[in-house]
């Protein structure tokens, strides 16, 4: 079996299979993934990402990322700065989060690829829906708590797995781009590995402060 992308464990089971791709998932941190050969190349995900419709003016695109605004403006302090990491075209939260008076770099591998802004330290990142898109999670996740300061908070927002009956009919792993899939447990074994505080907001949003 495959390692883990998240925690590199050997421990990996077969999860699940339909007639596109194979799912495995961690004995150790419980993320499911798809095999490595059945992902998307690059062109084909810019594709499907450029399908996306998110217009920061979207009174509806609002409300789907207040979900993620709202807790984080009420843990940070005032005149903070951010990253907001694979903000797409569309940088919505970037600007919500700036009319409340904070500072926001801009992140996005096809979109905004200016990596210096990877080599600096923040009061928050926030990540939503990016996750699941990773093909090294491993790697990203680090990179994301090594950017926090000391007390600082990571938003990730991405739905979550739950079981494999659930996993059988659930829109979310049709997507061709996403590749990795959360449960709970997952980001439990990760707070507790990386010493972060861990909060569920509601179904599909996650706070974890790092030490200070």
């Amino acid at each position: 079996m495959l390692n883990c992308p998240l925690c590199e464990s050997k421990k990996t089971i077969r999860y699940y299979a339909d007639s596109r791709r194979q799912y495995l998932q961690c004995q150790q941190c419980q993320l499911v993934f798809v095999h490595p050969e059945q992902r998307v190349d690059a062109v084909a995900e810019k594709a499907v990402y450029d399908l996306h419709e998110n217009n920061p003016q979207d009174a509806g695109y609002r409300r789907f990322l207040s979900r993620m605004a709202d807790p984080i403006l009420q843990r940070i302090a005032a005149n903070s700065h951010g990253l907001d990491f694979g903000c797409g075209p569309g940088p919505a939260l970037a600007m919500m989060l700036e009319e409340q008076g904070h500072q926001v770099a801009l992140y996005d591998h096809y979109y905004y690829p200016d990596k210096q802004v990877l080599n600096q330290q923040y009061d928050f990142v926030t990540a939503t829906e990016v996750i699941e898109h990773l093909f090294t999670p491993n790697l990203v996740w680090q990179q994301w708590l090594e950017m926090l300061k000391p007390g600082g908070w990571l938003g990730v927002m991405t739905k979550l797995v739950k079981d494999v009956d659930a996993f059988a009919t659930w829109h979310y792993r049709h997507d061709p781009t996403h590749v990795v899939f959360f449960s709970r447990a997952t980001f439990e074994f990760l707070a507790q590995r990386d010493q972060l505080q861990l909060e569920f907001i509601g179904n599909d949003v996650m706070l974890l402060k790092k030490a200070e």
